[in-house]
């Protein structure tokens, strides 16, 4: 059973399912538009969307072409796990209220694989991206198998994320 106060903001911010997992709806997108050096096309400077994970909800590995700014709102802290590019380095940030162990900002840079899920009934974040989001930059773990496979066999406690 969904948290009551999870609900009430899913309902309030009008939040729907997201992809990866979890909850969200995007609230800010620039109207200024910016040409990333990488050569993949204008992009709106910067994206922003509230998201929200439930208890038992994860977001999966994914990543994205850009740097991701995580903020904390409210809730539970987020345990936000990051895993480089190289698949090498496994970190896991807290985020949550200014406290010892956690913070409540996070930046996951671009192509950096990101997962994350809620220590309690829910977290409330937010999520800006630079240059802005577009599904076009957006990569899930699932859909890369010999990537998927590798993060299997080198981390094999965040496969439930995948």
């Amino acid at each position: 059973m969904m948290d009551a106060r999870a609900g009430a903001l899913i309902d309030r911010l009008a939040l729907a399912p997201h992809p990866e997992g979890g909850y969200y709806r995007q609230i800010h997108r620039s109207d200024h538009v910016v040409m990333p050096a990488d050569g993949r096309g204008s992009r709106p400077s910067l994206t922003t969307i509230y998201f929200l994970l439930t208890e038992g909800a994860v977001s999966r590995w994914h990543r994205v072409a850009s740097d991701e700014v995580w903020h904390y709102y409210e809730g539970a802290p987020l345990e936000l796990m990051e895993l480089t590019a190289d698949l090498g380095t496994l970190v896991t940030h807290r985020l949550g209220p200014l406290d010892a162990g956690q913070a409540p900002v996070r930046t996951i840079p671009a192509w950096h694989w990101q997962a994350a899920r809620s220590t309690g009934a829910y977290t409330l974040v937010g999520c800006t991206v630079g240059p802005g989001f577009e599904f076009a930059d957006f990569t899930m773990l699932s859909c890369d198998g010999e990537t998927a496979a590798e993060v299997r066999r080198l981390h094999p406690v965040t496969t439930q994320f995948i």
